[in-house]
């Protein structure tokens, strides 16, 4: 998964942002809102809004998007090589 610190999707012209919703993930309740393609209509990720667990309140306010999901500009997948670490995410037990 391929998280979005620093980039403000919500503004972007590519993307829309859903409904909010409380959704249980692996590592608890979290407040999320799906993110998708204006250009389609799919879900390409989701927005953490709010977290329950102090734990976790670092998410919020940050975006994750499915690499396989999404295309580069030249219309290729982004795609990790088998040697870069990827960390998992909370989508893995969604």
């Amino acid at each position: 998964m391929l998280t979005i610190d620093h980039l403000s999707l919500t503004d972007s012209v590519n993307v829309s942002v859903g409904e909010k919703e409380e959704r249980l993930m692996m590592t608890g309740m979290h407040t999320v809102a799906d993110i998708f393609c204006v250009g389609c209509g799919s879900i390409v990720g989701w927005k953490y809004e709010t977290a329950h667990e102090k734990s976790q309140k670092y998410k919020e306010g940050k975006s994750v998007l499915e690499r396989f999901k999404v295309s580069g500009p030249d219309g290729s997948n982004y795609w990790v090589s088998h040697e870069a670490h990827v960390g998992g995410s909370d989508a893995d037990d969604a």
